[in-house]
């Protein structure tokens, strides 16, 4: 059975390694090129997979090379595509992202393509009914809006993946149980000077189980209703920070759909982010359960 399901975006990247950035109008030779998926849900979902739940994308993805791919590779980590519609004659949503192995920053240039939205049809309802938990990321807003009402009847949880202030999004926040913003989402939705008073505003106004804001290399803070609480980044050589807070969320959709409390998932979760880092590409460097104990272990928490 199929416990974490996914609407949201999916895209085909392609990961260009350099020295640095380089100045406009030159020339400069890559260390590496490599294609990967992308999409906060959809690498979320691969993720949870690889940590061990069973996960599923509903969505709708082209038959060009971009839509093979991206049915390819949810296949090689395990994530089904059964819930997946297929259109042909459409430009798949790609992405073309530089990552500086002088800053270990990234920068990304991406192409939404023309695929047709999302509707939700029986088959990927029902999916959503008999899952634990619904990731959306702002993408496919209607469907993901409708999906989240009918997860929420159905006693199914939402986490909301909130990257991006999105056109619409505020529509979606009534319907969520566990939001997780990053940090420039939080400050930007609510016009809050510090992440915990954005917490617990985005906690009062919509009113879901628990607010997780991600703060990057600060870690992050957690709001209940009941205290802020502070949860740490862990220390790791990275090489390649993209990804690690859709690799976040992927995560704590695994610990929450497998009886963790939320703070047991936020550290468990930074935990998971830090070790996707040490490697290139979002998902081939996402640890295994047993990788992320141990490390856990070393930096003295204990699962």
């Amino acid at each position: 059975m199929i416990k974490v399901v996914g609407i949201g975006a999916c895209v085909m990247d392609t990961l260009v390694s350099v020295p640095r950035y380089p100045d406009e109008d030159t020339k400069l030779r890559a260390d590496d090129t490599r294609l990967a998926g992308g999409g906060p849900v959809a690498t979320g979902l691969v993720a949870a997979a690889k940590l061990g739940q069973k996960c599923g994308y509903i969505g709708v993805l082209s038959d060009d090379n971009g839509g093979q791919f991206l049915k390819g590779d949810f296949e090689k980590y395990g994530v089904s595509n059964e819930y997946v519609t297929t259109e042909s004659g459409y430009r798949s949503f790609t992405s073309v992202i530089w990552l500086s192995k002088e800053t270990t920053s990234r920068t990304c240039v991406f192409d939404r393509g023309n695929l047709p939205a999302l509707k939700l049809n029986d088959a990927q309802k029902e999916a959503i009914k008999n899952a634990k938990l619904l990731m959306v990321d702002g993408n496919e807003l209607e469907a993901a809006i409708e999906g989240a009402k009918f997860a929420r009847e159905n006693g199914v949880k939402v986490l909301y993946d909130a990257g991006g202030l999105y056109p619409g999004y505020e529509r979606l926040l009534p319907h969520v149980n566990i939001l997780i913003p990053s940090m420039e989402y939080s400050l930007g939705a609510t016009g809050a000077e510090t992440v915990e008073e954005a917490a617990k505003i985005l906690y009062e106004k919509y009113n879901p189980e628990v607010v997780v804001i991600t703060c990057g290399k600060r870690g992050g803070v957690m709001y209940d209703g009941n205290e802020v609480i502070q949860y740490p980044s862990y220390p790791v050589e990275a090489v390649d920070s993209n990804g690690a807070g859709d690799v976040f969320h992927g995560a704590f959709a695994f610990g929450a759909t497998s009886g963790y409390d939320y703070k047991k998932c936020c550290h468990f979760s930074s935990a998971v982010s830090a070790l996707k880092c040490t490697g290139i590409g979002a998902r081939e460097s996402v640890p295994s359960f047993d990788q992320v104990k141990e490390f856990l272990k070393e930096n003295g928490y204990e699962l």
